[in-house]
């Protein structure tokens, strides 16, 4: 039982850091229809950027908030240079110009920053557990997962309270009408990109103390689409539930079934959950329906 919850535990904190993730996926594609499959190297981004910060002696919290910065400058660069002139093109070619902006981002990254694995100097968070009632939990995953949990509500809060963050709802549910009302859709679209580099970034950093920071923290930022799929492409709401479920398939597959498959069993059980999860849900929990009628 201790380890059923100590796992359950884990799971949840760990999924709280997807969810926030999760978010950089769901905004984009709830105001302009594009999956964007450079989430991963965001993620990397974000998680050097920390890290540089943090090695000039700059301390954890401030080193993220400088992150949130430079993730908001670099999510309008990118909208500005490579998809302003997309707006209207069929999806499909705004889909394949976010995958070779992962090409491009990783061998920034790689040219940059190498390949090396590297960690915080000295430790962000503490070695010793800490004891809640009979469990014991890691620093770095409750540390981050509280971390995670104030952004996500700072953003969620961005959305249903601010000017901005409405115009952004608006535009996603019908860019025609928000336009003719006054909507801006090149800054909703920046908008857009500035706050999944922020949250995709901010995420990466997190992950980075749990596990260290190389190129395989990009494949952390794709494990996240299981969530998005599970939540809904669409729904804010989907992106935090599905981000824990999906923290919890991990840890509990890793716990009791890396036993009797190992090789990594725990990074393909979100995906083939996901596989068969379309199967029966395929616009996942909140998504929006859409049905054509011809």
């Amino acid at each position: 039982m201790e380890l059923f919850l100590m796992t359950l535990t884990t799971g949840v904190m760990v999924g709280g850091i997807y969810a926030l993730v999760a978010l950089g996926w769901v905004l984009i594609y709830k105001c302009s229809g594009v999956l964007n499959l450079a989430m991963g190297e965001l993620t990397i981004i974000g998680a050097y950027v920390s890290l540089t910060f943090y090695n000039l002696g700059i301390p954890f919290v401030l080193a993220v908030i400088l992150t949130l910065m430079v993730g908001i400058i670099l999510g309008i660069l990118t909208e500005r240079i490579f998809l302003d002139k997309l707006i209207g093109e069929p999806i499909l070619a705004v889909i394949m110009v976010t995958v070779g902006l992962s090409f491009f981002f990783k061998g920034l990254v790689q040219f940059t920053w190498g390949t090396d694995t590297r960690v915080f100097t000295p430790p962000v968070f503490s070695i010793k557990p800490i004891t809640i009632g009979f469990l014991k939990v890691s620093p770095v995953y409750l540390w981050s997962f509280i971390l995670a949990i104030v952004l996500l509500i700072v953003f969620v809060a961005f959305f249903k309270y601010t000017r901005w963050g409405l115009s952004m709802q608006a535009t996603a549910d019908d860019e025609t009408a928000a336009l003719s009302l006054g909507v801006s859709a090149r800054f909703v679209y920046a908008a857009a990109w500035a706050i999944a580099f922020m949250s995709a970034g901010v995420g990466g950093a997190l992950l980075g103390n749990i596990n260290g920071i190389n190129m395989s923290v990009g494949y952390l930022g794709l494990l996240v689409l299981p969530a998005v799929v599970l939540g809904g492409l669409n729904s804010v709401p989907g992106a935090i539930v599905g981000g824990i479920v999906i923290g919890l398939l991990q840890n509990f597959a890793g716990t009791y079934l890396d036993e009797y498959f190992p090789g990594g069993v725990k990074e393909i059980v979100p995906f083939a959950f996901m596989a068969v999860f379309l199967l029966f849900k395929p616009y996942g929990l909140w998504g929006w329906e859409r049905i054509e009628r011809v």
